[in-house]
């Protein structure tokens, strides 16, 4: 079966979003109207999707589609985020406001699952239940070549009550391996390692082989009691799963660049097959600027990832940090000097020193005027 969660309190906090003029909230309602990849027919990601709910043990799981945006205290302190958790910084998180982010992790559907009448009601005939959720995840983070802040997650869980006995990990690795063989080919090389996540225990994430390297793919474990008492669910246990779509896909058809699986172009969209190494159309040059600027103690670079997206959306293929440095004699008190290298590059074309140039020069001035730097 699937649910759809119903969005009034998200559409009602997308109009005062759309109200407002400022920077982050421009940005915010841009990165929201981006699609859902993952629900895009001919995207690599809705295969991978389509494959992963065939796989037998959950092929008669629930679907829920939750909202996007959705409070904080149910995204960090029912799932037992740590009070000084770096996800819980509006350095790490998009804010809509003081209360409600952009979703980080779509784990948060255990929350939405677990209250719907429905499956309130099945819990109290002591049923077994079993979900799966896909979608976009929101978090600021650097530029490169396989990092984006707007990604696409998918996870799933099986519940059983006490009373019917007790899931362990070996029934979420059989899970798991089913997953990577899915996916990957049956004959792919894959290990179990500890991991720690603040909703399971114990914990585990699950590497394959890629070309001799050990490359991570997928996370689990096992729900907590306390997590799921947050959640009113008591006498019941399981495992539970959480992956990038995007990491896969990109191991899948050794794919260069995140980008790519946004692109419009024809000849980009026909390569995109999973398990099909990817032929570059072209490689397009890059172009390489440097920038360095002068700014107070409290800047954040996560914040200027996103200026740069403002300013170059998909044309900023890397941001690197290449200096960073204090010299209160030549500065002042409380300033810090940063210098990035910023790699320029198209998937779609050939980029011309002047077209990056008046495109560098845009940062250079949005860069004095939003941090208050002093360009050097």
């Amino acid at each position: 079966m699937e649910f759809v969660i119903p969005r009034d309190e998200e559409n009602k906090l997308l109009f005062k979003l759309k109200e407002r003029t400022d920077t982050e909230a421009k940005r915010m309602q841009k990165y929201f109207e981006m699609p859902d990849l993952s629900r895009t027919t001919g995207s690599p990601l809705f295969e991978l999707v389509e494959r992963i709910k065939d796989v037998p043990v959950q092929k008669d799981f629930d679907v829920i589609n939750i909202p996007e945006i959705v409070p904080a205290s149910i995204s960090f302190d029912l799932f037992n985020f740590a009070p000084d958790h770096p996800n819980r910084s509006k350095s790490d998180t998009y804010y809509v406001d003081d209360k409600n982010i952009l979703r980080t992790h779509d784990t948060v559907f255990w929350y939405y699952y677990l209250n719907l009448p429905e499956i309130k009601a099945r819990i109290a005939n002591h049923e077994s239940i079993g979900t799966l959720c896909y979608g976009k995840v929101y978090r600021k983070d650097e530029i490169d070549r396989h990092h984006m802040n707007i990604f696409h997650q998918m996870g799933g869980w099986y519940l059983k009550p006490d009373s019917e006995g007790t899931l362990g990990l070996d029934d979420l690795k059989n899970v798991l391996s089913e997953i990577v063989k899915t996916v990957f080919g049956q004959d792919t090389i894959y290990r179990f390692n500890e991991d720690v996540f603040p909703y399971t225990d114990p914990s585990l994430e699950v590497e394959i082989q890629v070309e001799g390297e050990w490359v991570e793919v997928l996370g689990g474990g096992m729900p907590k009691k306390e997590v799921l008492a947050n959640m009113g669910v008591t006498g019941y246990n399981g495992w539970a799963y959480g992956f990038g779509l995007e990491r896969l896909a990109i191991i899948s058809m050794r794919l260069p660049d995140i980008r790519l699986l946004w692109s419009d172009d024809e000849r980009v969209k026909k390569q995109l097959v999973l398990g099909k190494p990817f032929a570059e159309v072209s490689k397009y040059p890059p172009v390489v600027r440097d920038i360095s600027f002068v700014v107070q103690n409290n800047f954040i670079p996560n914040d200027y990832f996103d200026l740069v997206r403002d300013v170059a959306g998909d044309l900023a293929e890397e941001v690197e940090l290449i200096d960073k440095y204090e010299d209160e004699a030549k500065f002042g008190k409380d300033k810090v000097s940063y210098a990035y290298r910023i790699t320029y590059r198209s998937v779609d074309g050939t980029l011309t020193s002047e077209e990056i140039d008046k495109l560098h020069k845009s940062l250079e001035e949005k860069t004095a005027s939003v941090f208050g730097a002093t360009v050097r």
